[in-house]
Protein backbone atom coordinates (compact mmCIF):
# COMPACT_ATOMS: atom_id res chain seq x y z
CA UNK A 1 0.00 0.00 0.00
CA UNK A 2 1.34 3.43 -0.90
CA UNK A 3 1.62 6.31 1.54
CA UNK A 4 -1.30 8.11 -0.07
CA UNK A 5 -3.47 4.98 0.13
CA UNK A 6 -2.54 4.49 3.81
CA UNK A 7 -3.34 8.12 4.53
CA UNK A 8 -6.74 7.88 2.85
CA UNK A 9 -7.58 4.73 4.81
CA UNK A 10 -6.51 6.37 8.09
CA UNK A 11 -8.59 9.47 7.34
CA UNK A 12 -11.66 7.29 6.93
CA UNK A 13 -11.02 4.61 9.55
CA UNK A 14 -10.18 7.01 12.38
CA UNK A 15 -12.39 9.86 11.15
CA UNK A 16 -9.43 12.10 11.84
CA UNK A 17 -7.30 14.78 10.22
CA UNK A 18 -4.95 14.93 13.23
CA UNK A 19 -1.21 14.41 12.76
CA UNK A 20 0.67 13.97 16.04
CA UNK A 21 4.20 15.36 15.94
CA UNK A 22 6.72 13.36 17.93
CA UNK A 23 9.24 15.93 19.19
CA UNK A 24 10.79 14.45 22.34
CA UNK A 25 12.27 16.82 24.90
CA UNK A 26 13.47 14.74 27.88
CA UNK A 27 13.48 17.77 30.18
CA UNK A 28 9.69 17.82 29.84
CA UNK A 29 9.12 14.11 30.45
CA UNK A 30 7.31 13.01 33.63
CA UNK A 31 9.50 12.19 36.62
CA UNK A 32 8.94 8.46 36.12
CA UNK A 33 11.42 8.57 33.20
CA UNK A 34 14.26 10.15 35.19
CA UNK A 35 16.14 6.86 35.64
CA UNK A 36 15.03 5.22 32.40
CA UNK A 37 17.95 4.68 30.01
CA UNK A 38 15.47 4.24 27.14
CA UNK A 39 13.20 7.10 28.14
CA UNK A 40 12.85 8.67 24.68
CA UNK A 41 11.60 5.44 23.14
CA UNK A 42 9.29 4.58 26.02
CA UNK A 43 7.78 8.07 26.18
CA UNK A 44 7.14 8.28 22.43
CA UNK A 45 5.90 4.69 22.27
CA UNK A 46 3.36 5.35 25.01
CA UNK A 47 2.12 8.48 23.22
CA UNK A 48 1.78 6.53 19.97
CA UNK A 49 -0.11 3.65 21.54
CA UNK A 50 -2.45 6.02 23.40
CA UNK A 51 -3.41 8.04 20.32
CA UNK A 52 -3.07 5.78 17.26
CA UNK A 53 -6.80 5.22 16.77
CA UNK A 54 -7.42 8.99 16.81
CA UNK A 55 -4.93 10.17 14.18
CA UNK A 56 -4.26 10.00 10.46
CA UNK A 57 -0.47 9.90 10.83
CA UNK A 58 2.52 10.42 13.11
CA UNK A 59 5.35 12.86 12.37
CA UNK A 60 8.62 12.33 14.25
CA UNK A 61 11.01 15.28 13.97
CA UNK A 62 14.48 13.97 13.17
CA UNK A 63 16.42 16.80 14.86
CA UNK A 64 14.87 16.03 18.24
CA UNK A 65 16.25 12.50 18.02
CA UNK A 66 19.59 13.32 16.37
CA UNK A 67 20.43 16.00 18.96
CA UNK A 68 20.13 13.31 21.62
CA UNK A 69 22.17 10.80 19.65
CA UNK A 70 18.97 8.77 19.47
CA UNK A 71 18.78 7.85 15.80
CA UNK A 72 18.44 4.18 16.78
CA UNK A 73 15.44 5.14 18.90
CA UNK A 74 13.86 6.80 15.87
CA UNK A 75 14.33 3.60 13.87
CA UNK A 76 12.79 1.50 16.62
CA UNK A 77 9.92 3.92 17.09
CA UNK A 78 8.94 3.87 13.42
CA UNK A 79 9.23 0.08 13.41
CA UNK A 80 6.99 -0.03 16.49
CA UNK A 81 4.34 2.08 14.76
CA UNK A 82 4.38 -0.16 11.69
CA UNK A 83 4.21 -3.34 13.77
CA UNK A 84 1.80 -2.36 16.53
CA UNK A 85 -0.25 0.37 14.85
CA UNK A 86 -0.42 -0.87 11.26
CA UNK A 87 -2.20 1.40 8.85
CA UNK A 88 -1.08 4.63 10.51
CA UNK A 89 1.56 6.15 8.21
CA UNK A 90 4.70 7.91 9.42
CA UNK A 91 6.07 11.18 8.03
CA UNK A 92 9.72 11.80 8.86
CA UNK A 93 10.03 15.54 9.41
CA UNK A 94 13.53 16.10 8.05
CA UNK A 95 13.13 18.97 5.54
CA UNK A 96 15.79 17.53 3.27
CA UNK A 97 16.96 19.20 0.07
CA UNK A 98 20.36 18.97 -1.58
CA UNK A 99 22.09 18.30 -4.90
CA UNK A 100 21.08 15.14 -6.72
CA UNK A 101 23.75 12.71 -5.53
CA UNK A 102 23.33 13.73 -1.91
CA UNK A 103 19.56 13.75 -2.23
CA UNK A 104 19.65 10.07 -3.19
CA UNK A 105 21.36 9.30 0.10
CA UNK A 106 18.85 11.40 2.02
CA UNK A 107 16.01 9.54 0.33
CA UNK A 108 17.59 6.22 1.26
CA UNK A 109 18.07 7.47 4.83
CA UNK A 110 14.40 8.38 5.21
CA UNK A 111 12.82 5.43 3.45
CA UNK A 112 15.32 2.57 3.76
CA UNK A 113 17.17 3.28 7.00
CA UNK A 114 14.32 4.74 9.05
CA UNK A 115 11.43 3.09 7.22
CA UNK A 116 9.37 6.26 6.97
CA UNK A 117 6.33 6.33 4.70
CA UNK A 118 6.87 9.98 3.76
CA UNK A 119 9.40 12.75 4.35
CA UNK A 120 9.35 16.54 4.37
CA UNK A 121 11.62 18.22 1.81
CA UNK A 122 12.74 21.74 0.92
CA UNK A 123 12.22 22.62 -2.78
CA UNK A 124 14.38 25.72 -2.96
CA UNK A 125 17.33 23.98 -4.65
CA UNK A 126 15.03 23.02 -7.51
CA UNK A 127 13.51 19.82 -8.82
CA UNK A 128 16.74 17.84 -9.05
CA UNK A 129 17.19 18.26 -5.30
CA UNK A 130 13.94 16.37 -4.60
CA UNK A 131 13.80 14.08 -7.62
CA UNK A 132 15.17 11.09 -5.70
CA UNK A 133 12.21 11.41 -3.32
CA UNK A 134 9.67 11.95 -6.10
CA UNK A 135 10.88 8.79 -7.83
CA UNK A 136 9.79 6.67 -4.87
CA UNK A 137 6.20 6.42 -6.08
CA UNK A 138 5.03 4.44 -3.05
CA UNK A 139 6.32 7.07 -0.62
CA UNK A 140 5.00 10.53 0.23
CA UNK A 141 6.95 13.70 -0.54
CA UNK A 142 5.84 16.58 1.68
CA UNK A 143 7.16 19.79 0.13
CA UNK A 144 7.54 23.09 1.97
CA UNK A 145 5.32 25.78 0.46
CA UNK A 146 4.00 28.43 2.90
CA UNK A 147 5.40 27.55 6.28
CA UNK A 148 4.08 28.58 9.69
CA UNK A 149 7.15 30.33 11.12
CA UNK A 150 7.27 34.09 11.53
CA UNK A 151 10.13 34.59 9.07
CA UNK A 152 8.63 32.50 6.29
CA UNK A 153 7.65 35.56 4.27
CA UNK A 154 11.27 36.71 3.92
CA UNK A 155 11.56 34.45 0.88
CA UNK A 156 8.20 32.77 0.36
CA UNK A 157 6.34 36.07 -0.15
CA UNK A 158 8.79 37.47 -2.71
CA UNK A 159 6.97 38.75 -5.79
CA UNK A 160 7.85 36.75 -8.89
CA UNK A 161 6.05 37.89 -12.04
CA UNK A 162 3.13 39.24 -10.04
CA UNK A 163 2.70 36.25 -7.69
CA UNK A 164 4.40 35.35 -4.41
CA UNK A 165 7.00 32.62 -4.61
CA UNK A 166 4.98 30.15 -2.52
CA UNK A 167 2.21 30.23 -5.15
CA UNK A 168 4.75 29.36 -7.83
CA UNK A 169 5.86 26.42 -5.67
CA UNK A 170 2.26 25.27 -5.24
CA UNK A 171 1.62 25.47 -8.97
CA UNK A 172 4.87 23.75 -9.93
CA UNK A 173 4.45 20.88 -7.49
CA UNK A 174 0.81 20.20 -8.35
CA UNK A 175 1.19 20.59 -12.13
CA UNK A 176 4.70 19.35 -12.86
CA UNK A 177 6.30 17.42 -9.99
CA UNK A 178 3.37 15.26 -8.88
CA UNK A 179 3.70 12.73 -11.69
CA UNK A 180 3.29 9.78 -9.30
CA UNK A 181 0.50 11.38 -7.26
CA UNK A 182 2.66 11.21 -4.13
CA UNK A 183 3.18 14.92 -3.35
CA UNK A 184 1.83 16.95 -0.44
CA UNK A 185 2.49 20.57 0.51
CA UNK A 186 3.28 22.18 3.86
CA UNK A 187 1.06 25.21 4.47
CA UNK A 188 0.95 26.80 7.91
CA UNK A 189 -2.16 27.28 10.01
CA UNK A 190 -0.86 30.69 11.01
CA UNK A 191 -1.57 32.08 7.51
CA UNK A 192 -5.15 31.00 6.70
CA UNK A 193 -5.64 33.37 3.74
CA UNK A 194 -2.53 31.99 2.06
CA UNK A 195 -3.76 28.48 2.87
CA UNK A 196 -6.91 29.26 0.87
CA UNK A 197 -4.82 30.53 -2.02
CA UNK A 198 -2.76 27.33 -2.06
CA UNK A 199 -5.88 25.17 -1.94
CA UNK A 200 -7.32 27.03 -4.91
CA UNK A 201 -4.14 26.33 -6.90
CA UNK A 202 -3.64 22.65 -6.05
CA UNK A 203 -7.19 21.29 -5.93
CA UNK A 204 -7.45 18.28 -3.62
CA UNK A 205 -3.70 17.74 -3.16
CA UNK A 206 -3.14 16.89 0.56
CA UNK A 207 -1.79 19.66 2.77
CA UNK A 208 0.23 19.18 5.95
CA UNK A 209 -0.73 22.05 8.23
CA UNK A 210 1.53 22.85 11.20
CA UNK A 211 0.95 25.75 13.55
CA UNK A 212 -2.10 24.58 15.51
CA UNK A 213 -1.76 24.73 19.29
CA UNK A 214 1.45 26.25 20.60
CA UNK A 215 1.91 28.45 17.49
CA UNK A 216 -1.63 29.82 17.70
CA UNK A 217 -3.26 28.60 14.49
CA UNK A 218 -7.06 28.58 14.46
CA UNK A 219 -8.83 25.29 13.67
CA UNK A 220 -11.96 26.87 12.19
CA UNK A 221 -9.90 29.07 9.86
CA UNK A 222 -7.84 26.08 8.72
CA UNK A 223 -10.94 24.04 7.88
CA UNK A 224 -12.72 26.94 6.20
CA UNK A 225 -9.74 27.72 4.00
CA UNK A 226 -7.98 24.42 3.54
CA UNK A 227 -10.16 21.34 3.42
CA UNK A 228 -10.51 19.43 0.17
CA UNK A 229 -13.75 18.87 -1.70
CA UNK A 230 -14.46 15.66 0.23
CA UNK A 231 -13.99 17.30 3.65
CA UNK A 232 -10.53 15.76 4.04
CA UNK A 233 -7.26 16.71 2.33
CA UNK A 234 -5.59 17.98 5.52
CA UNK A 235 -3.07 16.64 8.02
CA UNK A 236 -3.37 19.08 10.91
CA UNK A 237 -0.28 18.75 13.03
CA UNK A 238 0.05 19.26 16.76
CA UNK A 239 3.09 18.32 18.82
CA UNK A 240 3.73 20.00 22.16
CA UNK A 241 0.07 20.53 23.02
CA UNK A 242 -0.44 16.77 22.82
CA UNK A 243 2.91 15.37 23.97
CA UNK A 244 3.04 17.48 27.10
CA UNK A 245 -0.65 17.75 27.90
CA UNK A 246 0.11 15.96 31.17
CA UNK A 247 3.23 15.96 33.33
CA UNK A 248 2.49 13.08 35.68
CA UNK A 249 2.08 9.33 35.36
CA UNK A 250 -1.15 9.87 33.45
CA UNK A 251 0.73 11.65 30.61
CA UNK A 252 -0.43 9.14 27.99
CA UNK A 253 -4.06 9.48 29.05
CA UNK A 254 -3.68 13.26 28.94
CA UNK A 255 -2.19 13.04 25.44
CA UNK A 256 -5.11 10.89 24.33
CA UNK A 257 -7.61 13.36 25.76
CA UNK A 258 -5.87 16.26 24.00
CA UNK A 259 -5.82 14.36 20.70
CA UNK A 260 -9.49 13.44 21.02
CA UNK A 261 -10.38 17.06 21.79
CA UNK A 262 -8.48 18.28 18.73
CA UNK A 263 -10.03 15.63 16.49
CA UNK A 264 -13.51 16.53 17.68
CA UNK A 265 -12.90 20.26 17.26
CA UNK A 266 -11.66 19.69 13.71
CA UNK A 267 -14.64 17.51 12.88
CA UNK A 268 -17.08 20.13 14.12
CA UNK A 269 -15.84 22.46 11.38
CA UNK A 270 -15.53 19.91 8.58
CA UNK A 271 -17.90 19.97 5.63
CA UNK A 272 -19.73 16.65 5.33
CA UNK A 273 -18.43 14.29 2.69
CA UNK A 274 -20.63 14.50 -0.39
CA UNK A 275 -22.93 11.56 -1.07
CA UNK A 276 -21.53 9.23 -3.67
CA UNK A 277 -23.60 6.98 -5.88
Amino acid sequence: MTFIESLQHAWRRNNSLVCVGLDPEPSRFPQRFADDDDAVFHFCRDIVDATADLVCCFKPQIAHFAALGAEDVLQRLIAHIHTHQPGVPVILDAKRGDIGSTARHYASEAFDRYGADAVTVNPYLGRDSVQAFLDRADKGVVILCRTSNAGSGDLQDLDIDGRPLYQHVAHMVSREWNTHGNCLLVTGATYPEQLAEVRAIVGDLPLLVPGIGAQGGDVEAVLRNGQASDGRGLLISSSRAILYAGSNDDFADAARAATLALRDEINRWRQPEPNRA
